[in-house]
């Protein structure tokens, strides 16, 4: 299968950008199943990216829904060492205005219905992976850089991002009291994203988009679907602009993915003891590790 390097996680207006060129698609199939869609390859910059439209092309998954380790076991088989995940996301603070963008540096886990969904392990082979840090810091370097390349776009570097069940918005009772804890923004999907990754040894960082106040401002209505997909149509050039700049900074990168290895000291299961059907089915990942 073809190896490449960089991959990316978000909606329609990210894979049919007007400089992606030699654009194919590819379907990969995992031993989780198929992921959301089949992926958009395709050049950007000079760069061969795999591009995943996470709800599916015509947003037809919810969050409870969407196959995590499906995808991210994809983008696994594809070669990936990085993923810039792109999301809409709500704000919990006044000064994170919607068409802002943030970089987020920590997650907070507030989803219920997506155990299996969270990690690879299980099954005979039992993994607890260090993710203190959930975002790889070297891609929340280029992220900002990138951003800063592109005019009037306001960027916020640093926060936590509280990940909820959904797919109903939040009750104004919980977005208070995500308030209080000190939480800055909101979504439903990448928490998932970056556990996954991570036990992939895979570098992650997320674009957020800000689109709205949830639905504690006072002088903001509540927000909506039509809300959320009105500034994200104004958000997706910009978006577009800075995910083109980071693909040439990250293919230009002189240093290794530095989670490479990260795996090998997570499993506590003896390797000779693997269960043969787990570990056949975790071989990209884990593969190198097992018992000669």
């Amino acid at each position: 299968m073809e190896q490449i390097k960089i991959g990316i996680i978000g909606g329609s207006g990210l894979y049919q950008m007007p400089e992606l060129k030699n654009v194919r698609e590819v379907e990969v199939e995992t031993p989780f199943g198929k992921p959301s869609d089949a992926f958009i390859i395709g050049e950007l910059e000079n760069v061969t990216v795999a591009f995943l439209p996470r709800h599916g092309r015509g947003h037809k998954l919810t969050p409870s829904e969407l196959p995590f380790r499906a995808n991210i076991y994809a983008m696994k088989m594809l070669g990936v060492d990085y993923i810039l995940s792109v999301s809409a996301v709500g704000s919990l603070r006044e000064d994170f205005a919607p068409t802002d963008f943030c970089i987020p540096d920590q997650f907070f886990d507030r989803t219920r219905a997506r155990a299996h969904e969270s990690t690879f392990f299980g099954e005979g082979i039992v993994g607890h992976i260090t993710f203190a840090h959930p975002v790889c810091s070297e891609l929340g370097d280029i992220l900002e850089e990138s951003c800063k390349t592109v005019e009037d776009l306001k960027l916020h570097r640093g926060g936590t991002y509280i990940c909820m069940e959904g797919p109903a918005f939040s009750t104004k009772a919980e977005s208070n009291v995500y308030r209080k804890w000190g939480m800055d923004i909101i979504g439903m999907t990448n928490l998932q994203e970056a556990k996954l990754a991570r036990e992939a040894e895979i570098a992650y960082a997320t674009l957020a988009l800000v689109t709205d106040y949830d639905c504690w401002h006072e002088e903001h209505d509540a927000v909506s679907a039509e809300m959320v997909i009105g500034y994200l149509q104004k958000n997706v050039r910009n978006a577009q602009l800075v995910l083109k700049e980071a693909v040439k900074r990250v293919d230009a990168k002189e240093t290794p993915n530095p989670f490479e290895g990260a795996t090998r000291s997570a499993i506590f299961t003896a390797p000779d003891t693997w269960n043969p059907a787990t570990l056949k089915k975790l071989d990209a990942i884990i593969g190198k590790y097992a018992a000669k």
